[in-house]
C-alpha cells in the first residue's frame, strides 16, 4: 500500500469515527446511567454485593441493552448497582447504535461502557471495527482503539456513508 493510500484510509477512518457520535449530538444530553435497571436470564445467583446472570443473560436500563452469555451485576455496599461486567459474546444497543465485542464494562456513576475483544460499532449503515471501544451512554461519545495484528500494528478500520441528501 501506498503511503498516499495509507493516508486516505486513515482519513477516511477518522472521519467515520468523528460522525458515529453526531446522531447523539443532535439530541439534547440525557442522562440513562441514572434510570432503573432490569434484568433476566436462564439462571442466576445473588450474593449481598453481586447478582450473576448465566445463559441469554440481559441488563436493560432506559433504552440501551447489554446482552451477553454471562453478566454480573456489581452492587455498592448501599445495594445500588454501580457496574456490569459481561463476557461472552456481548451485544450492547441504543436507539442510535449497536455494539458487538467479547467482553464489557459498564460504569453507572460515569456512563461509561468499555467494549473489548473483536469489537463492531454500527450506526446506520457505518461500520467501525478495532479492538477496544469506549462509549459514553449520556453524551454518545464514542472512541475506538485498534487491536495488535502481527506485524502491522494496531489499527481501526470502517466504512462510512455520507449523507445523500
Amino acid at each position: 500500500m501506498t503511503v498516499m493510500k495509507a493516508k486516505i484510509l486513515a482519513a477516511a477512518a477518522a472521519l467515520a469515527l468523528a460522525a458515529l457520535p453526531a446522531v447523539g449530538d443532535a439530541q439534547s444530553a440525557r442522562s440513562t446511567s441514572n434510570q432503573p435497571i432490569a434484568f433476566g436470564a436462564d439462571g442466576g445467583e445473588q450474593t449481598a454485593d453481586r447478582i450473576t446472570l448465566r445463559g441469554r443473560a440481559e441488563v436493560t436500563q432506559g433504552d440501551n441493552r447489554i446482552r451477553a452469555d454471562a453478566i454480573t451485576l456489581y452492587r455498592n455496599a448501599s445495594g445500588d448497582p454501580e457496574r456490569v461486567e459481561a463476557t461472552g459474546t456481548v451485544y450492547f444497543v441504543t436507539p442510535t447504535q449497536s455494539m458487538r465485542g467479547d467482553r464489557a464494562v459498564y460504569t453507572m456513576s460515569s456512563g461509561e461502557i468499555v467494549v473489548t475483544g473483536n469489537v463492531t460499532l454500527n450506526q446506520g449503515q457505518n461500520v467501525l471495527t478495532g479492538g477496544r471501544l469506549t462509549y459514553n451512554v449520556n453524551t454518545d461519545a464514542a472512541t475506538m482503539a485498534g487491536a495488535p495484528r502481527g506485524s502491522a500494528g494496531s489499527r481501526i478500520q470502517g466504512v462510512f456513508y455520507p449523507n445523500s441528501n
